[in-house]
């Protein structure tokens, strides 16, 4: 089975992050400059919860706020489970499906080292497919 740690070496653990004071519209203008769905959002050097496209468009636009006006402290998701790296792939799915969310943040020794997303997990999942399929084609070929 494959691991969150496999992921986290293939993409790297270097996310992006705001502080909880940020303005939205600062946020998203990072997100779409950096071509990513979520924000780890930090209080000082302590994680606070995630600022994602969803809690954007659900707790701004919606709500009729703005987001020159509102700091992601205000919006931000913070009660998304968590994961470590030795979690399987199949636990970070089943969690995603169950809470219907597609972020994770992913912690070791009660430090925030990454984060993982739904693509990122489809993606593993792929490539755990192909491999097996590789495998098989070479058995099979002797």
């Amino acid at each position: 089975m494959t691991k969150v740690s496999t992921i986290l070496s293939r993409k790297g653990r270097n996310a992006i992050s705001i502080q909880t004071d940020t303005k939205v519209y600062d946020a998203l203008k990072i997100m779409s400059d950096k071509n990513i769905g979520s924000l780890i959002v930090l209080d000082g050097e302590k994680y606070a919860g995630l600022l994602t496209e969803r809690d954007y468009s659900r707790k701004v636009i919606l709500l009729g706020k703005h987001s020159d006006e509102t700091t992601v402290a205000e919006i931000m998701s913070t009660d998304l489970p968590t994961v470590h790296p030795n979690d399987t792939i199949e636990r970070c799915m089943q969690l995603m499906s169950n809470k219907n969310i597609r972020y994770l943040p992913v912690f070791e020794n009660d430090q925030l080292s990454g984060i993982i997303s739904i693509s990122d997990v489809v993606t593993e999942t792929i490539l755990q497919q192909r491999e097996t399929i590789n495998q098989l084609q070479n058995y099979i070929q002797g």
